[in-house]
């Protein structure tokens, strides 16, 4: 049988190492944790730990849920309650809120034996009642049949016999009717725990033989390891300690086989108590000693004082032991609690967790909208200079071109009337005329200038090349060069790009002194690339004070209100080039 369960596992960490899709992975998985329970207790725990990676990586609550529940009963049979109890609730509280109630009952039913354990009766009873209206909700008669066995454990604690006997014999009879021999061989070995208290030896000693034979014929070896041991309680209290030692001892072998050190530990203790009845107690204060080393490992506290006391009387040959079982029930509550608060503290720390990270999202939500006012701020003003620029150019054109053409007419209407024959005072008067003239094309350049119509009639490309076109002359050559500008942009980034250029073009008239300025604009699927270098006087980048200027400070807002990015590379006496890039 071994063989087969071998195989059978092989088989299974071939699905859950192939290349398989996850539910047939962690359906695996769950099967080849539960092949382990109640046979080794230790590969239980690695094997779900392995699970639970698997579980959570594809979020899956409710097979976490089953893992951890299993781990909590390897957990519970290895003495490490704390960690037994954490898993037991996490599992709840998961299938709980899914809603899951055939997976939740038996969870209810592990965390109540766990509360049995460590004798908190009321809330034992707790979880039982809710595992038990549930399978009553599911007409799940062995559910019924399990509870009904589990709970009677706790009136035999509150030694309330009658009651604990009328559940034991009610599960069996529900067990025998389902065909579940194994509930039936749990239900006789319950009753005869309670024949056992009541010292009717014979009789417990007849329920526990029929269970193990139920036992040896299902080849359960956990069910079979803890009959063996209540048969050799039941021998010790009848007298026969030859077969008291020769049960205790088998039920030791299976025990550490399946590693279930609590059982070995009760064991080791019957079997010290049987050496003390018999006189024996150097075989009585060895027995104990490994008892007390496996207590340690289950419980991690020191248990010297028992086991000098024990030497002590073996010592001085005395028959009786002074064993503090209530300090023992303290120290598992202990435990217990320190688990709870435990699990209470990681709760408050990942509520905390939950807040900061509101907090924080609150926070980057305000800082969100701050930039998006100060974008619209800055929108707000770059559209008032706009409006601002073509107000004046109107007045420029319709206001002050206007009456310097006037200016102009009146002055050749005079010019005739004067009829002029000097010919200085006639020169002069033409002068005069030209320089009118010439500032009534000024304003008209500087007021195209400011109001481009060449941008609201044509696309970026053609305003840029007009507008470089009346400014290229002998003193200053510009040269151009466009690609993917065809197509009409949005018109805010089509103004702020040419207002950029433009600014670019008088920094380098005005401040730089340069005779050559090349412009390209690349427009891709990221968005549009410029650069406009010149081989002016340059300037100190790593001087701030020289970005102070409106100049600069007006590219850097306006490439910035589009979202883009601008660098500025120069050196005195090598020129001066600008980089930006804006998104679209």
């Amino acid at each position: 049988m071994h063989v087969n369960a071998q195989t059978n596992n092989d088989s299974l960490r071939k699905v859950i190492q192939t290349n398989r899709p996850y539910e047939q992975q962690i359906n695996a998985s769950i099967k080849l944790v539960e092949s382990y329970l109640n046979k080794d207790f230790d590969s239980t725990i690695i094997e779900g730990d392995k699970a639970l990676k698997l579980a959570r990586k594809h979020t899956d609550s409710i097979s976490v849920a089953e893992i951890k529940s299993q781990i909590g009963v390897a957990n519970y049979f290895t003495g490490k309650y704390d960690i037994a109890a954490r898993n037991f609730i996490e599992s709840i509280t998961i299938l709980e809120l899914a809603k899951e109630k055939k997976k939740l009952a038996p969870v209810y039913n592990s965390l109540a034996k766990l509360y049995r354990k460590t004798r908190d009766l009321d809330k034992a009873m707790e979880n039982y009642n809710k595992a038990g209206n549930i399978y009553q909700q599911l007409k799940d008669t062995a559910g019924i049949a399990m509870i009904l066995n589990e709970s009677g454990v706790v009136f035999e604690y509150k030694d309330d016999y009658t009651e604990a006997v009328n559940r034991y014999t009610s599960s069996m009879k529900l067990a025998e009717k389902a065909g579940d021999s194994l509930s039936v061989s749990y239900s006789l070995s319950n009753i005869a725990g309670v024949y056992v208290i009541q010292k009717k030896y014979d009789l417990a000693v007849q329920n526990l033989q029929r269970a193990l034979h139920i036992r040896q014929i299902l080849k359960d070896s956990f069910a079979i390891a803890l009959n063996y041991s209540d048969l050799g309680v039941a021998m010790s209290g009848k007298g026969d300690y030859t077969k008291a030692i020769e049960y205790l001892t088998l039920s030791n072998k299976m025990a550490e086989r399946i590693k279930y050190p609590e059982l070995q530990s009760n064991n080791y203790n019957e079997l010290s108590s049987v050496a003390q009845k018999q006189g024996d107690y150097q075989k009585a204060y060895e027995f104990f000693t490994k008892r007390s080393v496996l207590r340690d490992s289950l419980f991690t506290l020191e248990k010297t004082k028992q086991i000098q006391d024990l030497n002590s009387r073996y010592q001085t040959s005395q028959k009786e032991q002074q064993i503090n079982e209530q300090k023992s029930k303290l120290q598992l509550q202990n435990y217990l609690f320190i688990g709870i608060a435990g699990l209470i503290l990681f709760s408050g720390l990942l509520i905390h967790s939950q807040y900061r990270r509101l907090k924080l999202k609150k926070e980057s939500q305000l800082q969100s909208e701050i930039m998006k006012q100060q974008q619209m701020a800055v929108k707000a003003v770059l559209k008032a200079e706009e409006n601002e620029r073509e107000r004046i150019a109107k007045d420029l054109h319709d206001g002050v071109g206007q009456m310097m053409s006037a200016a102009k007419m009146n002055l050749s209407a005079f010019e005739s009337e004067m009829n002029l024959t000097n010919p200085e005072q006639k020169e002069t008067f033409e002068k005069i005329i030209n320089l009118v003239d010439d500032s009534c094309k000024e304003v008209r350049t500087v007021s195209h200038i400011m109001m481009p119509n060449a941008l609201l009639k044509n696309n970026l490309d053609n305003a840029i090349r007009e507008f470089t076109n009346k400014i290229s002359n002998k003193t200053l050559q510009v040269s151009v060069y466009t690609e993917g500008l065809e197509e009409r942009l949005d018109s805010n980034v089509e103004t702020v790009l040419y207002r950029i250029v433009q600014e670019s073009v008088h920094n380098a008239i005005k401040h730089a002194g340069a005779s050559k300025l090349d412009i390209s604009l690349i427009r891709d699927k990221d968005g549009i690339s410029g650069t406009i270098e010149d081989n002016g006087k340059g300037f100190d980048t790593s001087n701030k004070e020289n970005f102070d200027g409106i100049g600069l400070k007006n590219i850097t807002t306006r490439v910035e209100f589009l979202n883009g990015t601008v660098d500025f590379d120069s050196t005195p006496g090598k020129g001066t080039l600008i980089a930006l890039h804006v998104p679209l």
